[in-house]
This record gives C-alpha cells, sequence and structure tokens, in this order.
C-alpha cells in the first residue's frame, strides 16, 4: 500500500481571522435586496457597501480608517431612484465607484479624499441604454474608463464612460437572465454565465462568441465562473441533487471539466475570488458563515483543498480588496470585507511566517492602478498587459492617479448638467469658507460691541 504523500505548498496553513471589535464598522443597515452580487467593494482608500433606503437606492462610501460605530445621519450615495444591485470601484482612481440599479441606469461617482460630508444625489455620469435592472458591473482591468455592465434585459453593454457612449451592445448573445460577466487578466475576453446553462468566453469588441460550454453542472441553480491562471475557467454551481459544486475548465478542450469537486447541500451561490499572484481562490456563499479556500495548480487534481475560515454569522455580502491595500509586513495574502444584517467585519488571511522581512515569494509583482491604454485606443484593437508594481516597500502611488476628465461636449445634456454641478463643487466650496469666515467675523464684532456697550 503505497503513503500517501502531502502536497508541499506554501499556502497549507493560511488561516483567516476577523478583526477586533473596534476594527469593525457597526451600527450599518446593509440592504435587505435578494441579489446575488457582492453587496461591497473596496479599495486602499475606501469601502463601500449597499445599504437600505427608504425611496430608492442608497450605498455609503466610509475612508478605510473611518471604524467603530457609524453615526445614523452619516450621508450616502443616493442618487438612484431605484435599489442598488451592484458597485464597483474603478481599478484605475481609487476615488471612482460606479453603481447600477433597478431603476435600470448605471451611475459613475466621484468621492472626496476624506470621504463624503453631505449626501451625493448627482452623479458625475449617468449611463442609460439598459431597459431592465442593471446587476453586474465590471471595471476593465487595463483600459481606462472602459465599463461593462449587465442588466436583466439579457445584455451586455460596454461603455466608454469618459463620454457616457455605449460602444458595443452584446443583445442577442444570451438567452436568459446572465448570473456573471467578468474579464480575463488583460481584459481580451469576457466570460458569461448564464440561466440557459451555459459558459460563454466572448470577443468583446466584435461581441462574438469564442468557445461555449452547455451545463458546466447539471443543476438549474445560479452559476458562477472567472477565468484564473493559464486562461482557464473555475466554475461554482449546483448538481442535479443541489449539492454545491466547484469546476475546472479549460477552453482550448471544453468537453470534460479538468476536476469537478462536490462540496455540501448548502443552498447560497458561491462568489469565487481569485488571486493570480498566489493561485489561491476563495469561494464564499452567500447566506455562508465560512470562506473556503483552494490553490489553482497545474497538477492533478488541479484545485486542491486548502482549509476553510469559519464564523458564527452568515455574510450578506463580501468585498475582496485589491493587492495594493494588503499589509505586507503582515504576511497578509488576502483581506476580505464580510457583510453582517448590522455591519462589515475585514476578515484577514495571513501565511504565518516568523520573519518580519519582505516575502517575496508570497507577493511577486502585481497589478498597479496605472491603465494601459485609454477607452478609444482599447475600442479600436488595442490591447494593454497589466502595468506591475513591487509591494515590497508597500504599494506608494510615483505617478498621480489617473484624473477621471468628462467630455462634456460628448455626453447628453441630463450627464452634462449633473458633470457640471460636480465641476462647480469646488467653487461651492471655497464659498461656504467665505461665509462662515464672515459669519465668524460678525459675531467677534458683535461681541466686541455688547462689551463695550456694557462699559458705558
Amino acid at each position: 500500500m503505497s503513503r500517501k504523500v502531502v502536497r508541499t505548498s506554501k499556502f497549507r496553513h493560511v488561516f483567516g481571522q476577523a478583526a477586533k471589535a473596534d476594527q469593525c464598522y457597526d451600527d450599518i443597515r446593509i440592504s435587505q435586496m435578494t441579489w446575488d452580487s457582492n453587496f461591497c467593494s473596496v479599495n486602499p482608500k475606501f469601502v463601500a457597501m449597499i445599504v437600505d433606503a427608504s425611496g430608492g437606492g442608497a450605498f455609503m462610501v466610509l475612508p478605510l480608517s473611518k471604524t467603530g460605530r457609524i453615526d445614523m445621519s452619516y450621508p450616502t450615495v443616493c442618487g438612484h431612484t431605484g435599489p442598488v444591485l451592484d458597485i464597483e470601484f474603478c481599478p484605475h482612481n481609487d476615488n471612482i465607484i460606479a453603481s447600477g440599479s433597478e431603476d435600470c441606469s448605471v451611475m459613475i461617482w466621484e468621492i472626496p479624499d476624506g470621504g463624503l460630508i453631505t449626501s451625493l444625489t448627482d452623479p458625475v455620469v449617468k449611463l442609460e441604454g439598459h431597459s431592465k435592472r442593471v446587476g453586474i458591473l465590471s471595471w476593465h482591468p487595463t483600459a481606462h474608463n472602459v465599463l461593462m455592465s449587465a442588466g436583466c434585459d439579457n445584455v451586455v453593454i460596454l461603455w466608454n464612460v469618459a463620454c457616457g457612449e455605449a460602444v458595443v451592445r452584446l443583445d442577442t448573445v444570451h438567452t436568459d437572465l446572465i448570473y456573471s460577466a467578468c474579464w480575463n487578466r488583460d481584459g481580451s475576453r469576457i466570460l458569461t454565465s448564464c440561466k440557459d446553462k451555459k459558459l460563454r468566453v466572448l470577443d468583446p469588441r466584435k461581441g462574438t462568441v469564442i468557445v461555449e460550454k452547455e451545463k458546466p453542472h447539471e443543476g438549474s441553480r445560479p452559476i458562477r465562473a472567472v477565468f484564473v491562471s493559464d486562461g482557464k475557467i473555475l466554475s461554482t454551481g449546483f448538481s442535479r441533487m443541489s449539492e454545491r459544486q466547484v469546476a475546472l475548465w479549460d477552453p482550448k478542450n471544453f468537453g470534460e471539466p479538468l476536476t469537478l469537486q462536490e462540496l455540501d447541500t448548502s443552498s447560497g451561490v458561491l462568489l469565487p475570488f481569485f488571486d493570480p499572484d498566489t493561485g489561491v481562490v476563495y469561494l464564499c456563499g452567500k447566506g455562508d458563515s465560512s470562506i473556503r479556500y483552494f490553490e489553482v495548480t497545474d497538477e492533478a487534481p488541479y484545485v486542491h483543498y486548502l482549509s476553510m475560515y469559519s464564523s458564527k454569522e452568515s455574510q450578506k455580502g463580501m468585498g475582496y480588496m485589491p493587492k495594493r491595500g494588503l499589509e505586507v509586513n503582515k504576511c497578509e495574502i488576502a483581506r476580505f470585507y464580510k457583510l453582517h444584517e448590522r455591519k462589515c467585519e475585514p476578515i484577514v488571511m495571513t501565511v504565518p511566517r516568523k520573519s518580519d522581512l519582505f516575502q517575496e515569494d508570497l507577493y511577486p509583482d502585481t497589478i498597479g492602478p496605472e491603465p494601459s491604454a485609454e477607452a478609444d485606443e482599447w475600442f479600436q484593437g488595442k490591447d494593454g498587459q497589466p502595468i506591475l508594481i513591487s509591494l515590497k516597500d508597500g504599494f506608494v502611488a510615483t505617478t498621480k492617479a489617473k484624473e477621471f476628465k468628462v467630455h462634456k461636449s460628448l455626453l447628453k445634456t441630463t450627464t452634462a448638467s449633473a458633470g457640471s454641478q460636480q465641476d462647480n463643487s469646488g467653487e461651492v466650496q471655497s464659498l461656504r469658507k467665505e461665509v462662515k469666515d464672515l459669519k465668524a467675523a460678525i459675531e467677534e464684532l458683535t461681541k466686541r460691541v455688547s462689551e463695550l456697550e456694557s462699559k458705558h
């Protein structure tokens, strides 16, 4: 009988740890919408969460440092007339966030450094082109100002955000509700999963299907799929007996999965988060109280179970921090922001190491915030490879963050007026400051007059 040898991996002992109570964001009423998106988006500056709102939709954006109890009156982003279904920060500018809503629109917002002082109701740009609610948003990983949106009208639209234009419209590809849509590493391909039980790899600019796989999972519940390393595809779904499954596919040979593993019989949809630097994929179930993680490698069975982070409370959503926002001196390889009913709790994934030195094997050069193509260039056919950065001394922005420029002349009148209101915000603030100074001066003079009168 051959002895089973334990596979060597530096990620075998990765463990998850919830942040202490004073590092959480408390008293936030997370949205009650039954929609399978993350409900949370984070970057090195802010954490954003979709919240309950009466008469429309809203989400809250907090500076990462604003932990503790959040006041009920804290300002929100509340320009949508229907519930917000998905939000995502722009990878090239940490102050820009997109939101998709049940009101059929997509809105782009600019969050000031330091967070909101008053509630935001006017977006920088409003993108209108869907006829039903918009539930999926994804920014292009390497091209500046390119946003993908997918709606319940079974349409995928690629927007040039700077001029508010729907450049590519894929309206004949999907015959039913789109469950997920994501880009590959350089943004030259789109991967979608659909209620018609098909996975499709699309050419985003031509709008053509390159390859498709029918019934990757036999069950009828929602399927999720992401690109992993070497162009392979990892999917999560359900068996005919409603058991949750994870599978790995090679699009060059879509016939049989490289591996297909059954996990459990929970009913929540598994949201996959893949880290290309470490090859680790994290599966977070909506309504679960655990995060499972696996290592994706080139050797059978390809998807190797590592461990599971468990807690008592179930998650209503999950945010995933980009690599440049992690604390490398603590050997942190991932950080999640878990949404409870009334709070947001950071969960840190760590590789236990004794040394305090920079661990080069854990942190290869990773995708930075600098885009490698402009929107126009990309739509004309230029593919930009990701521009990588080193995390050795912690990420420091060497170049100015890509400024979010809106071409006013190209926007529709409604969006232009919204944009101009944004532009005037600086002027308004300086006027407010002047008014404040004048009020203070008047108070001082009144005080002195009353003092003189009392002497006489």
